[in-house]
This record gives C-alpha cells, structure tokens and sequence, in this order.
C-alpha cells in the first residue's frame, strides 16, 4: 500500500489518480483481511489489524509498514481467539434463528422474524463499531473496545443507527455482488465505519485519541 501525502489543487479537490490509489489500497486490504481471517480463528485479528490500518491512514494520510502490520497482526491473534469464536457463534444463532422464522418452524410469525432481524442489525451495528475502536486502541483491546462501544451506542442512539445502516448496506452488497468481489467490499466497510465513527468525538482516555492530521476523503 502507498504510503504519501495526497496533494489537493486550489479549489480543494484531489487528484483523481489519488483517489484511484486509495481505491485500489482499499481494495487490497479487503483481500489481505480475508486472507488472513480465513483460518476462522484469526478473523478477530485479521479485522482488528486492518481496522488499525485505516485508523492510521485516516489520522496520517499514510498506511502503517508491512512489517508492523504483521507485528499487530501477530500481537493479535492469541487475544482475538476467544472473540472470533464467540462472533461466529453469536452469527451462527441468529442465521439459524432467522431461518427458522422465515420457514415457519417455530413459533411467531413475521413480528418475531422482524423483532429478531432488527435486533441482528443492531449488533451488527454495534459490532463495527467495535472493530473500529479496536483499530483506534492498536488492533487487539477487544474488552475495552467493546465496553467503549457499548458506552457510545448508548449514549448516541442516532450514531449506532448510522453505523448500523454501514453493515447492512454492506451485507446487501455482499449477498448482491460476485463472491470475487466481497474480499474487495470488506476493505471499504472498515473504511466506511470508520468514515462514520469519526463523525463522532471519540471518549478522551480510550485508544489512540490523537486529532487527525490528515484526514484522505475515502473514494
């Protein structure tokens, strides 16, 4: 991934090459992230490190080394053992409860199946911002970004709303574009919730809470 400061013309708009260059970095983390989540086990790590990534980039302008990627990566993987089971766990029951809904075998009809689907987006919403506090405290703290996360949706209902739109919209796409191309929409995901994170001031005391020097507009 590059690693520069992007230049802007008078009129305040960036080079359209600069833009093609963040997408295509964008790009190619969805597919590191994959690559790297694909054991199942090291999903939480592979999330965690490449949220750490965009944090960087969107603080700095420049995207962290190869070499101290691979050092949060490797730093993250024992810690996010136990948080990979326990979000696929947590995804695989409400799938199963939600089949079960849409196929009328158990009881509660479309109310139930509604209630239960709000409630998957909700956590779903929560959950990205999860990954985006990780990424913001270094990629492997999941207990205090959970307990941040948690803070902050309570405390900014509307927030939690916005990013609980993020994860839908990118489940949508998921389910909507080619297999091939979904490593590619994980990379913008993480860049869109971060987008949507920062428009709220993160808690003082909580990770890296630094002012952005420089903030890339995502392409």
């Amino acid at each position: 991934m590059a690693s520069r400061a992007e230049p802007i013309d008078v009129e305040g708009r960036r080079d359209w090459r600069d833009v093609a260059r963040d997408a295509a970095d964008l790009a190619l983390l969805g597919i590191l992230l994959t690559l790297a989540a694909a054991p199942l086990l090291t999903a939480a790590a592979a999330a965690g490190t490449a949220s750490a990534a965009v944090h960087d980039w969107t603080r700095t302008g420049s995207w962290p080394s190869a070499r101290a990627t691979a050092r949060r990566f490797a730093r993250s993987v024992l810690p996010g053992v136990p948080v990979s089971l326990l979000a696929f766990t947590a995804l695989g029951l409400l799938a199963a409860d939600l089949v079960a809904l849409a196929a009328g075998r158990v009881p509660g009809g479309p109310p139930a199946l509604a209630v239960t689907g709000l409630v998957a987006a909700g956590l779903a919403g929560y959950a990205g911002l999860v990954v985006v506090e990780a990424g913001r405290n270094g990629g492997g703290r999941w207990r205090v970004a959970a307990r941040s996360s948690a803070r902050a949706c309570l405390d900014a209902p509307a927030h939690w709303l916005a990013l609980t739109g993020v994860t839908a919209v990118a489940g949508l796409l998921a389910v909507l574009v080619t297999p091939v191309a979904v490593p590619i929409l994980a990379g913008y995901t993480v860049a869109a919730l971060h987008a949507v994170a920062a428009r709220r001031p993160a808690p003082a005391g909580v990770g890296s809470r630094e002012p952005a020097a420089v903030r890339p507009e995502l392409p």
